[in-house]
Protein backbone atom coordinates (compact mmCIF):
# COMPACT_ATOMS: atom_id res chain seq x y z
CA UNK A 1 0.00 0.00 0.00
CA UNK A 2 1.61 3.27 -0.94
CA UNK A 3 1.84 6.49 0.98
CA UNK A 4 -1.12 8.02 -0.84
CA UNK A 5 -3.75 5.28 -0.05
CA UNK A 6 -2.48 5.04 3.75
CA UNK A 7 -3.30 9.31 3.71
CA UNK A 8 -6.49 8.71 2.47
CA UNK A 9 -7.67 5.91 4.55
CA UNK A 10 -6.01 7.73 7.69
CA UNK A 11 -8.42 10.97 6.62
CA UNK A 12 -11.66 9.12 5.85
CA UNK A 13 -11.12 7.59 9.65
CA UNK A 14 -10.93 10.62 10.77
CA UNK A 15 -13.39 12.05 9.52
CA UNK A 16 -16.02 9.13 10.55
CA UNK A 17 -14.46 9.64 14.44
CA UNK A 18 -14.98 13.56 14.26
CA UNK A 19 -18.56 13.15 12.92
CA UNK A 20 -19.09 10.12 16.18
CA UNK A 21 -17.33 12.54 18.45
CA UNK A 22 -19.80 15.44 17.35
CA UNK A 23 -22.88 13.64 17.28
CA UNK A 24 -21.95 12.39 21.14
CA UNK A 25 -21.32 16.04 21.90
CA UNK A 26 -25.05 17.28 20.83
CA UNK A 27 -26.56 14.10 22.44
CA UNK A 28 -24.81 14.83 25.87
CA UNK A 29 -25.70 18.36 25.66
CA UNK A 30 -29.53 17.76 24.86
CA UNK A 31 -29.37 15.49 27.94
CA UNK A 32 -27.71 18.19 30.16
CA UNK A 33 -30.32 20.70 28.92
CA UNK A 34 -33.68 18.52 29.93
CA UNK A 35 -31.55 18.03 32.82
CA UNK A 36 -31.42 21.24 33.77
CA UNK A 37 -35.13 22.15 32.47
CA UNK A 38 -37.01 19.60 34.95
CA UNK A 39 -34.56 20.55 37.70
CA UNK A 40 -34.58 24.73 37.73
CA UNK A 41 -37.93 24.46 37.83
CA UNK A 42 -38.50 22.82 41.32
CA UNK A 43 -35.41 25.46 43.04
CA UNK A 44 -37.38 28.21 41.32
CA UNK A 45 -40.20 27.20 43.10
CA UNK A 46 -38.43 25.98 46.41
CA UNK A 47 -37.44 29.51 46.56
CA UNK A 48 -40.96 31.10 45.93
CA UNK A 49 -42.55 29.23 48.62
CA UNK A 50 -40.57 30.22 51.34
CA UNK A 51 -43.00 32.49 53.21
CA UNK A 52 -42.07 36.08 54.13
CA UNK A 53 -42.65 37.70 57.35
CA UNK A 54 -46.13 38.82 57.79
CA UNK A 55 -45.56 43.19 57.21
CA UNK A 56 -43.65 41.94 53.81
CA UNK A 57 -46.81 40.20 52.74
CA UNK A 58 -49.16 43.23 53.89
CA UNK A 59 -46.84 45.33 52.10
CA UNK A 60 -46.80 42.94 48.73
CA UNK A 61 -50.62 43.06 49.06
CA UNK A 62 -51.29 46.44 48.91
CA UNK A 63 -49.10 47.58 46.25
CA UNK A 64 -50.95 44.49 44.01
CA UNK A 65 -53.85 45.94 45.11
CA UNK A 66 -53.66 49.51 45.36
CA UNK A 67 -55.56 50.41 41.91
CA UNK A 68 -58.48 48.42 43.03
CA UNK A 69 -61.65 50.57 43.93
CA UNK A 70 -62.24 48.60 47.01
CA UNK A 71 -59.51 48.75 48.51
CA UNK A 72 -58.37 51.71 50.85
CA UNK A 73 -54.97 53.33 51.77
CA UNK A 74 -53.46 52.48 55.21
CA UNK A 75 -50.10 53.65 54.51
CA UNK A 76 -50.01 55.66 57.05
CA UNK A 77 -51.62 53.63 59.95
CA UNK A 78 -49.22 50.65 58.47
CA UNK A 79 -45.86 53.25 59.26
CA UNK A 80 -47.42 53.87 62.53
CA UNK A 81 -48.51 50.37 63.42
CA UNK A 82 -44.78 49.02 62.41
CA UNK A 83 -43.99 51.80 65.46
CA UNK A 84 -45.20 49.98 68.22
CA UNK A 85 -44.63 47.40 70.30
CA UNK A 86 -47.18 45.06 72.24
CA UNK A 87 -50.54 44.34 71.77
CA UNK A 88 -53.25 47.04 70.80
CA UNK A 89 -56.88 46.43 71.12
CA UNK A 90 -58.48 46.78 68.04
CA UNK A 91 -62.32 46.90 67.34
CA UNK A 92 -63.99 47.14 63.93
CA UNK A 93 -67.25 49.20 63.07
CA UNK A 94 -69.59 48.49 60.32
CA UNK A 95 -71.19 51.76 58.97
CA UNK A 96 -74.18 50.63 56.62
CA UNK A 97 -76.74 52.86 54.69
CA UNK A 98 -78.92 52.51 57.34
CA UNK A 99 -77.45 51.86 61.27
CA UNK A 100 -73.84 50.79 62.63
CA UNK A 101 -72.56 47.91 64.75
CA UNK A 102 -69.46 47.24 66.58
CA UNK A 103 -66.92 44.54 67.75
CA UNK A 104 -64.30 44.23 70.00
CA UNK A 105 -61.71 41.53 68.90
CA UNK A 106 -59.56 42.16 72.04
CA UNK A 107 -55.72 42.59 72.36
CA UNK A 108 -54.21 41.77 69.09
CA UNK A 109 -50.08 41.68 68.16
CA UNK A 110 -49.12 43.62 65.17
CA UNK A 111 -48.52 39.96 63.33
CA UNK A 112 -51.92 39.52 64.07
CA UNK A 113 -53.52 43.29 62.65
CA UNK A 114 -51.26 42.58 59.67
CA UNK A 115 -53.05 39.55 58.84
CA UNK A 116 -56.33 40.88 59.56
CA UNK A 117 -55.66 43.80 57.32
CA UNK A 118 -54.63 41.06 54.50
CA UNK A 119 -57.77 39.50 54.78
CA UNK A 120 -59.74 42.42 54.76
CA UNK A 121 -58.71 45.43 52.61
CA UNK A 122 -61.47 47.88 52.48
CA UNK A 123 -60.92 47.98 55.94
CA UNK A 124 -59.28 51.00 57.00
CA UNK A 125 -57.44 51.76 59.98
CA UNK A 126 -56.55 54.32 62.64
CA UNK A 127 -55.12 54.86 66.16
CA UNK A 128 -57.96 56.01 68.28
CA UNK A 129 -55.90 56.16 71.41
CA UNK A 130 -52.85 54.93 72.78
CA UNK A 131 -52.96 51.11 72.26
CA UNK A 132 -56.39 51.48 70.89
CA UNK A 133 -57.25 50.82 67.09
CA UNK A 134 -60.13 51.35 65.40
CA UNK A 135 -61.17 49.66 61.81
CA UNK A 136 -64.05 51.01 60.04
CA UNK A 137 -65.66 49.12 57.45
CA UNK A 138 -68.36 50.67 54.53
CA UNK A 139 -71.25 48.24 53.82
CA UNK A 140 -74.12 48.56 50.92
CA UNK A 141 -76.72 47.18 52.89
CA UNK A 142 -79.06 47.70 55.71
CA UNK A 143 -77.34 46.86 59.15
CA UNK A 144 -79.19 43.64 60.70
CA UNK A 145 -81.02 45.87 63.00
CA UNK A 146 -82.48 48.23 60.20
CA UNK A 147 -83.45 45.03 58.52
CA UNK A 148 -85.75 44.57 61.66
CA UNK A 149 -86.68 47.92 62.66
CA UNK A 150 -86.70 50.20 59.31
CA UNK A 151 -89.55 52.50 58.54
CA UNK A 152 -89.51 54.90 55.47
CA UNK A 153 -92.32 57.54 56.28
CA UNK A 154 -92.46 61.23 56.39
CA UNK A 155 -91.49 63.39 59.29
CA UNK A 156 -93.54 66.81 60.48
CA UNK A 157 -92.13 69.06 57.89
CA UNK A 158 -93.02 66.68 54.85
CA UNK A 159 -89.61 64.86 54.58
CA UNK A 160 -88.97 61.52 53.09
CA UNK A 161 -87.33 60.41 56.29
CA UNK A 162 -85.65 56.75 57.57
CA UNK A 163 -86.80 55.86 60.86
CA UNK A 164 -85.79 53.00 63.59
CA UNK A 165 -89.07 51.49 64.61
CA UNK A 166 -92.53 53.18 63.79
CA UNK A 167 -92.47 56.78 62.40
CA UNK A 168 -94.53 57.77 65.80
CA UNK A 169 -91.68 56.95 67.74
CA UNK A 170 -89.89 60.04 65.72
CA UNK A 171 -86.43 57.87 66.11
CA UNK A 172 -85.13 59.57 62.86
CA UNK A 173 -81.91 57.41 61.43
CA UNK A 174 -81.63 59.67 57.73
CA UNK A 175 -83.64 62.28 56.30
CA UNK A 176 -83.66 62.42 52.65
CA UNK A 177 -85.70 65.23 50.46
CA UNK A 178 -88.69 67.31 50.99
CA UNK A 179 -92.27 65.84 49.10
CA UNK A 180 -94.05 67.83 46.99
CA UNK A 181 -97.43 66.37 49.29
CA UNK A 182 -99.86 67.77 46.63
CA UNK A 183 -98.29 66.31 43.41
CA UNK A 184 -97.83 63.36 45.32
CA UNK A 185 -101.15 62.59 46.00
CA UNK A 186 -102.85 63.67 42.94
CA UNK A 187 -100.37 60.85 41.09
CA UNK A 188 -100.63 58.09 43.81
CA UNK A 189 -103.50 55.80 44.04
CA UNK A 190 -104.75 56.58 47.97
CA UNK A 191 -103.59 53.31 49.37
CA UNK A 192 -99.85 54.02 48.56
CA UNK A 193 -100.01 57.64 49.97
CA UNK A 194 -101.46 56.26 52.78
CA UNK A 195 -99.24 53.72 53.73
CA UNK A 196 -96.19 56.13 53.11
CA UNK A 197 -97.95 58.56 56.19
CA UNK A 198 -98.24 55.36 58.54
CA UNK A 199 -94.47 54.01 57.44
CA UNK A 200 -93.31 51.68 54.73
CA UNK A 201 -91.38 48.95 56.38
CA UNK A 202 -88.00 48.22 54.69
CA UNK A 203 -86.57 44.50 55.13
CA UNK A 204 -83.63 44.91 52.89
CA UNK A 205 -81.55 46.52 50.54
CA UNK A 206 -83.88 46.30 47.72
CA UNK A 207 -86.67 47.16 49.53
CA UNK A 208 -85.09 50.54 50.83
CA UNK A 209 -83.93 51.14 46.84
CA UNK A 210 -87.39 51.03 45.42
CA UNK A 211 -89.12 53.02 48.18
CA UNK A 212 -86.43 55.17 47.58
CA UNK A 213 -86.87 55.39 43.35
CA UNK A 214 -90.80 55.92 43.65
CA UNK A 215 -90.58 58.79 45.84
CA UNK A 216 -87.97 60.90 44.39
CA UNK A 217 -90.46 61.83 41.40
CA UNK A 218 -92.11 63.66 43.92
CA UNK A 219 -88.99 65.52 45.64
CA UNK A 220 -89.38 69.30 45.58
CA UNK A 221 -86.82 70.94 43.08
CA UNK A 222 -84.53 73.80 44.72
Amino acid sequence: MNAARIKKKIQKQWRRWRRRALTLGISSLMLALVWLGSYLPDQVQSLLSTEPPVAIETLQHYEQTEGSDDTVDNSEFWKALNQTKGTNEVTVRQVYICGEEEQVLGQLSSDDIYTLMNEHPTWKGEFTGKGQILFEETISDLSPTCKEQAYISLDKDGNLTLFEGPPTHEKVIKTFFQLDINSMESSLPDGAVQQLYDGIRVQDIDEYNSVLSTFSDYARKG
